[in-house]
């Protein structure tokens, strides 16, 4: 039998400040979480250094002062994304109907679609993405997900997250669960743009960068003869709301090849980042597997 986590003072606390978010006008909100963003900008922090190293990594042509501009914008956007979860985790489908726009190339309502990758990407706007296309689809599907250190966080996060009938399914040895998965006509929903170490990557360029690269996307692809449709979510200007974007999906993919696959998935990556290099979360360690001899560049 299944164990209840144990809850903290830390997790009611937390959990009652989320919801009470919600209650609030989104606009409020996402200028709570800005204000935020902007005074712990003001901190030296070690996300903060990440940042830096990796905008000099990838944009080594940028002077000081375009790289500071769009440091301060990503780290302001970062924390205004962890106040927006009250929106992203408790927000009924109504209400977010009113903050997220629709612009997919694809109709997710298609009846016949076949196995399917909506292939994410980690974009401040990415939680409300997630769980949009979850709504929008209006049939069971599934997520990948990286289980959260506090089991009773954790539980929280994998029902709220999953509450318009999406299945949550823990990364690790989870291709069996994935292939389960289009056997029964679920959609599975994967972000495939962080380090998640050495096994079952390899090495291909990001923005000039030899970077470790998730290979998964490409082998379940092929085994489960699945096609990949991308999505980004995008932060509105103005404290509008989102837009989730829906991409048309890749042809030719998997082309047999998961380096020459994890490459387009990267040139893809760069393409869409270049349009909003703000919106971007740069405070992941996007760096932290290097290739055999090379040293750390955090």
């Amino acid at each position: 039998m299944a164990t209840t986590p144990k809850k903290s003072l830390g997790y009611y606390l937390s959990v009652g400040l989320l919801r009470g978010l919600n209650l609030l006008p989104y606009g409020w909100v996402a200028r709570f979480g800005a204000g935020l963003g902007h005074l712990l900008y003001l901190i030296p922090s070690s996300r903060k250094r990440v940042v830096h190293t990796n905008l000099r990594l990838c944009f080594p042509h940028w002077d000081e002062a375009t790289r500071e501009r769009v440091a301060k914008a990503s780290f302001v956007h970062a924390i205004r994304s962890y106040a927006e979860r009250s929106v992203q985790w408790f927000a009924d489908g109504k209400k977010l109907e009113r903050l997220i726009e629709l612009d997919s190339a694809v109709d997710l309502l298609d009846p016949n679609m076949p196995p399917t990758i909506l292939l994410g990407f980690h974009f401040v706007g990415i939680g409300a993405g997630s769980v949009f296309i979850n709504y929008s689809l209006h049939r069971p599907c599934a997520s990948l997900y990286t289980p959260m250190s506090n089991p009773a966080f954790d539980a929280m996060a994998r029902e709220q997250r999953g509450r318009f009938d999406a299945e949550m399914i823990a990364r690790g040895d989870s291709a069996r669960d994935v292939l389960r998965m289009f056997r029964k006509g679920k959609p599975v929903m994967l972000a495939a743009d962080m380090d998640y170490g050495a096994r079952n990557s390899t090495f291909v360029p990001f923005f000039g960068v030899n970077t470790c690269t998730l290979t998964s996307v490409s082998r379940l692809a092929e085994v489960g003869r699945a096609q990949i449709l991308p999505f980004i979510g995008e932060v509105l200007p103005n404290y509008k709301g989102y837009r989730l974007k829906v991409f048309p999906v890749w042809e030719n993919y998997p082309s047999g090849d998961p380096d020459a696959d994890a490459r387009r998935m990267n040139a893809f990556l760069e393409e869409q980042i270049l349009k909003m290099p703000e919106q971007y979360y740069w405070v992941h360690k996007r760096f932290k597997t290097r290739p055999p001899g090379e040293p750390s560049v955090y």
